[in-house]
């Protein structure tokens, strides 16, 4: 590397570094945005945006992944044959080149990773490793969960990265796409900030393109669905569709149109929809009807032609909470309750459903007498110190699971 790049690198990580004080040490309260500066990326400003309500820039490391065997769930990956076949390529660029390579599945949890014994030490102070979790509500503004947002290409670099622990690092990384479209999960190259270079993500978008095209061959073809099978939804913390078990490939717009008719059987009118979904960004007619009519062919009808409203069988995990709720029915909405609604959506009427769910959900637990409640919903949101409070009134002096509630209030009320 010159002197000049060298140069170039740490005046860019200085002034990133100020940049971050100034928006997370300087943050005191949820909303308090500051003016976006040139030294940012929109991107990065809206990740930490988002991020800062559920991370706090204070972690030391990943958390893990609690969905069972992270080893059995590689083995079922569609993902794990086509790193195979690459993984000496994968190696030998980690291990010549100082980096760390990682596989995450669609979730953004680590299944595999390579690299030289350093690095992988390196990597595995901050549970960059199999099972560690990097989507966003985990480790906030990161490479991967840029990528997994996004559906693109990523780079964050040094203090770009919402946690302090990783602003050494620069990373690059590519989703990984099913033939259908689907994000399989991303590949990852990761350094140190000072060996940030600029043919790095040259060599990912390569390997990626290597991995799908051994996927349109591996994979086989999904059989169709049975006309009329049932619709499965799930939009709370995920964002996925299914027809008769099989994955409905949709994307990013037409699962937000799916859920909110889902939300509203009642329906909606044109511009009622074209504005919960666009707000006042100027979107043209024919635009809006395309999406709804794309979703349409893919639901194989479903849709009425006027008043937009579902026609045919669809569950929605959203829907399932709400009815639990009027049933007074806490512990199976928690249940059903993973998150979020579309966490990645920005549609208006989706911010405002979202907000409704939350506070709907956070109410319930608050008055419930039950300790399990606070337990199980503060599991989903650890910064919120009065459910946490909630759950130590709740429990006797002498129950076990008193510890994780202390655990948890101890880590949302740190300065």
């Amino acid at each position: 590397m010159s002197q000049r790049s060298d140069s170039d690198l740490w005046q860019r990580r200085a002034t990133l570094e100020d940049e971050w004080s100034r928006w997370v040490a300087g943050r005191k309260a949820v909303g308090a945005v500051p003016p976006a500066r040139g030294a940012l990326r929109p991107e990065v400003t809206e990740s930490w945006g988002r991020s800062l309500v559920m991370v706090d820039p204070r972690l030391d490391s990943a958390p893990v992944s609690e969905d069972g065997s992270v080893a059995r769930r590689w083995a079922g990956s569609p993902l794990r044959r086509p790193v195979d076949d690459l993984a000496d390529e994968l190696r030998s660029i980690a291990e010549d080149a100082g980096f760390v390579s990682a596989v995450t599945d669609e979730s953004g949890t680590i299944l595999w990773t390579c690299g030289g014994r350093t690095m992988r030490a390196r990597a595995e102070r901050v549970n960059f490793a199999p099972g560690g979790r990097w989507d966003e509500p985990a480790m906030g503004t990161n490479a991967l969960s840029l990528a997994l947002r996004t559906g693109r290409p990523s780079t964050v670099f040094s203090a770009e990265h919402l946690v302090s622990a990783l602003h050494g690092w620069v990373c690059y990384c590519a989703p990984v796409h099913a033939p259908d479209g689907r994000i399989l999960g991303v590949l990852d190259l990761s350094t140190t900030w000072d060996r940030s270079h600029p043919l790095a993500m040259s060599t990912v978008r390569s390997l990626v393109s290597a991995i799908e095209s051994r996927l349109r061959t591996e994979l086989p073809a999904q059989p169709p669905a049975p006309s009329g099978a049932p619709v499965r939804l799930t939009c709370l913390g995920a964002e996925r569709a299914e027809r008769g078990g099989a994955p409905l490939p949709l994307r990013p717009r037409q699962l937000e149109i799916l859920t909110l008719l889902a939300l509203e059987p009642e329906g909606f009118t044109a511009d009622r929809l074209r504005e919960a979904l666009y707000g006042d960004r100027p979107v043209t007619a024919s635009t809006f009807k395309a999406e709804v009519s794309h979703l349409r062919r893919a639901l194989g009808g479903g849709i009425a032609p006027r008043r937009y409203a579902l026609t045919g069988p669809v569950s929605c995990d959203a829907v399932d909470v709400l009815r639990a709720l009027k049933q007074g029915d806490l512990t199976t909405a928690l249940r059903h309750y993973g998150g979020p609604l579309l966490p990645r959506s920005e549609a208006p009427g989706i911010v405002e459903w979202r907000a409704q769910l939350e506070v709907a959900v956070r109410e319930a637990v608050l008055a419930s007498t039950d300790p399990q409640h606070s337990l199980s919903y503060g599991e989903r949101a650890p910064y919120d110190a009065e459910v946490h409070q909630r759950a130590l009134r709740l429990l006797a002096p002498g129950d076990t699971r008193r510890p994780i509630a202390v655990g948890r209030l101890s880590t949302a009320l740190r300065d």
